[in-house]
């Protein structure tokens, strides 16, 4: 028998506990017949401002993601979202693919990460030169730069926020958004990426898609449309930026 409301398709989504932005920029996301489910990873709010407190961090995150996918999974979902940013780049593509692999053999289900699904919208797109936005450290950052280099992307500028913990992140102003955007704007790029899911970027983000006139990748956004895809459920969105509309 099917689920009442997601009679569709039902995804879990394992985010860390200090993220208060995935829930919010999902919803509007979630098309009739589709509804998710979400797990929380324990981490604690720290200053990231050393790399002895910046691993600790990350090891936390790691520590609990199987756990959040256990408890997400006992509602029978039809896929899974690994909402957790760094993880889904750290230790570049080889690390970041066997991690994707691993949580798909361990679920038995497919697992969307913003890695991967930002890989597919970038292929999608045909962009090859890129511009990063991220909340990180300049430790995060040559995380993520890594990890698009070897997937044979030319990083041409990557803009770091250096947010200096996980709910600063969530902080970021819209202010501080666009700043970023128009550093951006000038360069060389086919496409925009943002990465960080405790960053507060749609409202700007994929409202400049239309003023830069190219596509502007969206961490969050991209990985529900990944996820969505990969259920079947092809439904084309409208205001939630191109790569709903196009794909």
């Amino acid at each position: 028998m099917a689920d009442t409301y997601g009679y569709r398709g039902k995804i879990g989504i394992v985010l860390p506990s200090v993220n208060t932005v995935v829930e919010t920029e999902s919803a509007p996301l979630c098309p009739r017949g589709v509804s998710h489910h979400v797990a929380r990873i324990l981490v604690e709010e720290r200053p990231l401002n050393s790399e002895e407190a910046f691993n600790a961090h990350m090891a936390l995150m790691r520590s609990g993601i199987v756990n959040a996918l256990d408890l997400v999974a006992t509602c029978k979902p039809t896929h899974m979202i690994m909402a957790v940013a760094l993880e889904a780049f750290w230790g570049g593509l080889a690390t970041a693919e066997k991690l994707q692999q691993d949580l798909e053999a361990h679920t038995g289900m497919g697992v969307s990460m913003g890695s991967s699904a930002i890989g597919a919208a970038l292929e999608a797109f045909g962009a090859k030169r890129i511009g990063i936005i991220t909340p990180h450290m300049p430790l995060g950052d040559a995380q993520v730069q890594r990890y698009f280099e070897e997937a044979g992307y030319d990083v041409v500028k990557l803009i770091g926020m250096k947010r200096g913990s996980p709910l600063k992140i969530a902080t970021t102003t819209d202010d501080e958004v666009r700043t970023a955007l128009h550093a951006l704007a000038s360069a060389d790029i086919e496409a925009i990426v943002q990465v960080g899911t405790n960053l507060p970027f749609t409202t700007m983000g994929l409202g400049a898609e239309r003023w830069l006139g190219k596509p502007v990748l969206a961490i969050n956004t991209v990985t529900y449309w990944d996820a969505l895809r990969r259920m079947g459920v092809t439904d084309r969105l409208y205001g939630h930026g191109l790569v709903f509309e196009r794909f």
